[in-house]
Parts: structure tokens; sequence; C-alpha cells
């Protein structure tokens, strides 16, 4: 088979459309919060184990790696929220096509980026 097809395997070189980066960070933040299940649960056994743990758990808390990782977790809900709100509207014909999948996709970043934003001064 001689093909004369260009082949592009620069991913750097590929322009995709903004609500497709919106799809792929939508994904990766559902990974991020299926990791994040092993932090919190361990958090939540930390404090239920007995007084001690649950103050040990607070003491922990109080510091900036675990306020970091609290807010990432935090972060990744929030926006994995406003993306899955997209797409179940998407899921019954509001916002597919391509003008207002774009907008659809300037307002996930933008109410992802204010609740963030929020998050980030209420957790410091």
């Amino acid at each position: 088979m001689n093909s004369k097809r260009p082949v592009n395997l620069d991913l750097t070189t590929i322009k995709l459309p903004l609500p497709a980066y919106t799809s792929i960070l939508h994904r990766i933040s559902g990974v991020i919060l299926f990791v994040a299940i092993a932090f919190l649960l361990y958090a939540l056994d930390l404090s239920l184990a007995s007084e001690a743990g649950f103050n040990e758990l607070k003491v922990m808390m109080q510091g900036f790696f675990a306020k970091l990782i609290t807010w990432g977790i935090v972060s990744a809900l929030l926006y994995h929220l406003v993306a899955g709100i997209k797409h179940l509207l998407m899921d019954i014909d509001i916002g597919d096509d391509k003008l207002t999948g774009i907008l659809g996709a300037k307002i996930t970043v933008v109410v992802s980026a204010v609740l963030i934003v929020l998050a980030g001064v209420v957790i410091w």
C-alpha cells in the first residue's frame, strides 16, 4: 500500500478548537478526582479513628502543602462539575452546534475560573 497522504505526528502543530480543550480538561479533572479519592479516604479514616486522629488531621490541614492539595482537588471538582453540566446540556441538544459549542466552552472556562479563585480564597 503506497499512500501519498501526509502524516502529521507532531502534536504541537495540531490546533484544536476551544471545545476540544475543555473536553480534554474534563477528562483530566475526572482522573484527578479518581486519584484524589485515596487522599480523601485517608483523611476521613484519620478523622473518624479517634479524637487524637481528628486533631492530627486538623493540624495537618493547616500546612501549605495540605491546602495546596485541597485546593487542587476542589478545583478539579469545580471544573468537572461545570464541564459536566455543559455536557449534559449538549446531551439534550442545547449548545451542540459549532457557534454555541464555542460559546459554551468559553462560559465553562470563565465560570470555572471564577469558582476556582473563590475556592482558593476560602481555602487560603
